[in-house]
């Protein structure tokens, strides 16, 4: 691994030791960096902000996309504290930066009750075998959006 990536690694280790210390979340942090510059850092800000996807991934590209001013990361890299969780990875993969670094494994965070392996399992099995009930309801009607999205002349495709 080269000493950039290491750099930055410790950045996104610091930002989650301090996020433990000043008691604003779980343990994780996250940044992003484009031409070898940090230009967002994120912290977990689930218990501190009352929102449950506010993980230091999606706080850290959510900022990252400001300051670009777009919604993809592009040439960008994202270092996390943590294997990042299924949201999160989702998130990641929507951002779509070129490179995703992490510390700690999935396994590591699932040792101290940070255990995403429920939602992994949930997630392969059919819907109607999910523990949340879900039903899909009213498609037909959902589906007008979907047509006048196909046609639109204003659309960003992404």
């Amino acid at each position: 691994m080269n000493k950039e990536a290491n750099k930055f690694m410790r950045k996104a280790i610091r930002i989650s030791v301090s996020n433990v210390e000043k008691q604003k979340g779980g343990p994780f942090g996250a940044i992003v960096v484009k031409d070898g510059k940090v230009i967002a850092r994120g912290s977990n800000q689930v218990t501190s902000s009352n929102d449950p996807t506010a993980h230091a991934e999606v706080v850290a590209i959510r900022k990252a996309c400001k300051v670009l001013k777009t919604f993809q990361l592009t040439g960008c890299e994202i270092y996390t504290s943590c294997e990042p969780c299924p949201m999160c990875l989702g998130a990641i993969y929507w951002a779509r930066p070129d490179k995703l670094y992490y510390a700690n494994s999935k396994e590591d965070a699932a040792a101290i009750q940070f255990d995403d392996k429920f939602i992994y399992e949930e997630i392969a099995k059919p819907v109607e075998e999910r523990k949340l009930f879900t039903k899909q309801i009213l498609r037909e009607k959902a589906m007008e959006a979907f047509e006048k999205w196909k046609t639109s002349p204003n659309k960003i495709e992404y």
